[in-house]
C-alpha cells in the first residue's frame, strides 16, 4: 500500500516541479514593466536559474545519499516555495536574480531525486507518466498565472495598474501550492523511509551480476544524450513559430496553436508510452521513437510541404521525442550498479539543463546567419546523432 501511496506523491511532486516551469514568460512582459527592465532582461533570469540547476543536478548524487530521497524533496518544495512567494511581493530585478537561485537549486534537486527514486523503485511504465505529469504541471502553471492576470485587469475601476500587479497574485498561488506540497511531503517523510528501507521495493532490474563490465565510457555517454536531446526538444518548442511565420507565412496566432501541439503530443505520447513500457522495453522505446522524431523532422524541415502535413510532422516529432528522455533516465537503473546510476541520473539532469540553455541559444545564432530554414535540419541532425550515441551505448552496456 505505501508503495502505491508513495508514486502518488512523486507525481504530485512532478507536477509542482512543472508548474512554475511555463509560468515567467507568462508573466514577464508585465513583469519587466514594473522592475522597469528591457526584455532581453529575461535571459539572465533564465541563465542564473539555469547554472543553479544545473549544479543542483551535479550535486544531487552526494546530498541523495546522505539525505535521503523524501527530504530533498521537502526541503527543495520549501525552498522553490518560498522563492515563488517572493516573486509575488514585486521585488527589483536585484532581488529577483537572488530569489532564482534556490528555485534553481530547489528545482534541480527534486529533478533529479526523483527521476532517481522512480529508476529505482518503479517500471518504465511509471517513469513515462512521472515526465507526463511534469507536462500536466507546465501545462496548468500558465493557466493560473493567465487567468490572474485577467482578473486583474477585469477589477472594476482600476487602471492599467491592476494589470500590471496580476503576474503578483499568480505567483502567489503557485507559490501557495508549492508550499502546501511541501507541507505534505513533511508528512510523508516516515513512509519515504518505510519504503526504501522494505525489501523487494525496487523496480526488475537486470542483476549486477548479468551486466556487462562496466565501461569508463559507459556513463559520459548516457550523460551526452541529454543536452542533445533537450537542444532539439526546447529548440523545436522555441523556434517552431518563428519558422512557420517567417518562413511559411502563417499567421502568430494560428503558429502558437500548432507549437502547443507539438508539447501536447510529448504529454500525450509519454502517458501512452506507459502503456507499452512493460511489453517493449526502455531500448527499444528509445530506438522507434527516435525513428518517428526523425521522420517528423524530416518532413517539417521541408519548406514547401502543405500546411496541413507540417502540423502532422510536428505531432510526429512530439510523438518521437515522447519516450525519449524518461526512457534513458529509467534506463541508467539497469545499466549501472545504484551508486553509479545515482551520480549518472544526476548528471543526465544537470546536462539537461544546461542542453535547454545552449541548445535553443545556438539554433537562433544559426536562425541569424543562415535563415530560420536551417533550424530544422539541424534538429534533425541531433536526432540522428542521438540514435547513433543511443545505439552504441546499447553495445557498451
Amino acid at each position: 500500500m505505501i508503495h502505491f501511496i508513495l508514486l502518488g506523491v512523486v507525481y504530485l511532486a512532478f507536477i509542482s516541479l512543472g508548474l512554475p516551469d511555463g509560468v515567467f514568460g507568462v508573466a514577464w512582459p508585465n513583469m519587466r514593466l514594473a522592475m522597469g527592465q528591457p526584455l532581453q532582461s529575461a535571459g539572465l533570469v533564465t541563465l542564473v536559474m539555469t547554472v543553479c540547476s544545473a549544479i543542483s543536478g551535479f550535486a544531487s548524487a552526494t546530498v541523495l545519499k546522505r539525505l535521503g530521497t523524501g527530504p530533498v524533496v521537502m526541503i527543495s518544495g520549501f525552498l522553490t516555495g518560498l522563492a515563488l512567494l517572493g516573486f509575488s511581493f514585486g521585488p527589483s530585478f536585484g532581488v529577483l536574480l537572488l530569489l532564482v537561485v534556490p528555485l534553481g537549486l530547489g528545482a534541480g534537486s527534486v529533478d533529479a531525486g526523483l527521476n532517481q527514486f522512480v529508476a529505482r523503485h518503479y517500471s518504465s511504465r511509471h517513469m513515462n507518466w512521472l515526465h507526463g505529469c511534469w507536462g500536466l504541471g507546465a501545462m496548468l502553471g500558465p493557466v493560473i498565472m493567465g487567468v490572474a492576470m485577467a482578473n486583474a485587469s477585469n477589477v472594476a475601476n482600476e487602471s492599467a495598474g491592476a494589470l500590471g500587479t496580476g503576474w503578483m497574485h499568480g505567483y502567489r498561488q503557485i507559490a501557495f501550492i508549492q508550499l502546501g506540497l511541501s507541507i505534505l511531503f513533511l508528512f510523508t517523510l516516515p513512509m519515504w523511509r518505510r519504503h526504501q528501507a522494505a525489501p523487494g521495493t525496487a523496480a526488475s532490474h537486470e542483476p549486477a551480476a548479468a551486466r556487462k563490465p562496466l565501461n569508463a565510457k559507459a556513463p559520459w555517454l548516457a550523460v551526452s544524450l541529454y543536452p542533445v536531446y533537450v537542444a532539439g526538444e526546447m529548440g523545436t518548442g522555441l523556434w517552431a513559430a518563428t519558422i512557420l511565420v517567417d518562413g511559411r507565412g502563417m499567421a502568430p496566432a494560428q503558429a502558437g496553436i500548432w507549437v502547443s501541439g507539438f508539447y501536447g503530443a510529448i504529454m500525450t505520447g509519454r502517458f501512452a508510452t506507459g502503456l507499452l513500457a512493460a511489453h517493449l522495453g526502455n531500448r527499444k522505446l528509445v530506438r522507434y521513437g527516435l525513428f518517428l522524431a526523425m521522420l517528423g523532422a524530416a518532413l517539417f524541415s521541408v519548406s514547401a510541404l502543405p500546411p496541413t502535413l507540417s502540423l502532422a510532422a510536428l505531432i510526429l516529432l512530439g510523438l518521437g521525442f515522447a519516450p525519449v528522455y524518461p526512457s534513458l533516465m529509467h534506463e541508467a537503473a539497469s545499466r549501472f550498479d545504484a551508486d553509479t546510476a545515482r551520480v549518472v541520473i544526476g548528471r543526465q539532469v544537470a546536462f539537461a539543463y544546461v542542453g535547454s540553455a545552449a541548445g535553443p541559444a545556438a539554433l537562433g545564432l544559426l536562425a541569424a546567419a543562415a535563415g530560420p530554414v536551417a533550424i530544422m535540419p539541424m534538429v534533425l541532425l541531433a536526432v540522428v546523432l542521438m540514435l547513433v550515441l543511443s545505439e552504441w551505448l546499447n553495445r557498451m552496456t
